[in-house]
């Protein structure tokens, strides 16, 4: 005869086990967004595309690995900068509770030293270049930090987001040509547009929750204008980059590039004229293919020139 004491066992229903702790590396790599790359990639193509136009065609493995290599990695950098200027508030957003900062797996101070490391692998990249590209290089970690404290006080840090994410732009022409031409500011201004579309895409995910905290974003400060803002921002872009590259002649890859980016924003806009989270969280999960498609154009244009 069964025990009393098994018998209440076996009623007992199981719990499921614990998952195993995670290591260090995984919530390092948690951390930097490895397993999101669409942050780092809305980076990657406009500044490729710059370094082709400054190059006038290909640029050469030694830029082209430096800039594939240094662009994640400063974006990874300012990713931990982020986590921890917003970890009391991040505790308030669904869609950032589980950060590994902010749900307390990895300190403070350990989150520094990931950053500082990426940070200082990225510089020394740059340093392998022209003086002129490092000295870029200096104000744009200077705006990597400072943007995440925007939030706080500036409606629109959107554009902050812009002009800290557009320095791989101004880089890439300082490290081949010594300068930045018209051109590249006129890149410059297009991307910074494109970052305040997709950026503010983002930030209708969270705007409800933005709110409640009084966090300041784009979106709040659009309000039923967000929708227009954005495709106006496209538009923006777009013809920004058509300006500063028609004079090249590229063809028809740049061409088929520049249509296949307009598509997109058509398709953009059918995701977000609802507001739902989970049309804009596509949205600007999927806003790295314009930048995709238009270095595409550019880069296949130079090669049949």
């Amino acid at each position: 005869m069964p025990s009393t004491t098994a018998a209440v066992n076996s009623a007992v229903p199981s719990l499921p086990p614990s998952p195993p702790p995670r290591s260090r590396l995984s919530l390092y790599l948690d951390l930097i967004r490895w397993n999101r790359p669409a942050g780092w990639l809305v980076l990657v193509w406009p500044t490729l595309a710059a370094l082709w136009v400054a190059a006038d065609g290909f640029p050469g493995w030694h830029l082209l690995l430096v800039f594939l290599l240094g662009t994640p990695l400063m974006r990874s950098a300012g990713c931990c900068i982020n986590d921890i200027a917003d970890r009391d508030f991040d505790k308030h957003v669904k869609r950032t509770t589980q950060r590994p900062i902010t749900s307390g797996q990895v300190s403070v101070k350990e989150a520094v030293v990931v950053g500082v490391v990426l940070a200082l692998v990225s510089l020394g990249l740059v340093l392998s270049t022209r003086w002129e590209a490092v000295a870029w290089s200096v104000p744009a970690v200077l705006f990597t930090i400072l943007y995440p404290f925007t939030k706080r006080f500036f409606s629109m840090p959107q554009a902050f987001l812009g002009i800290a994410f557009n320095f791989g732009i101004v880089i890439a022409f300082a490290a081949i040509q010594g300068m930045v031409p018209a051109t590249g500011w006129v890149l410059w201004l297009a991307n910074m547009f494109l970052v305040l579309a997709y950026d503010t895409e983002y930030a209708m995910v969270d705007r409800d929750d933005d709110l409640k905290i009084g966090m300041k974003t784009s979106a709040i400060t659009l309000g039923r204008w967000d929708v227009t803002a954005i495709m106006a921002f496209f538009a923006l872009s777009w013809l920004l980059t058509l300006w500063a590259l028609l004079p090249y002649a590229l063809g028809w890859p740049f061409a088929l590039g520049m249509a296949c980016a307009a598509a997109q924003i058509v398709w953009h806009f059918t995701l977000i004229r609802e507001r739902s989270r989970d049309g804009c969280f596509v949205a600007f999960s999927k806003s790295h293919w314009i930048g995709a498609s238009l270095f595409a154009g550019v880069a296949l244009g130079f090669a049949l020139k």
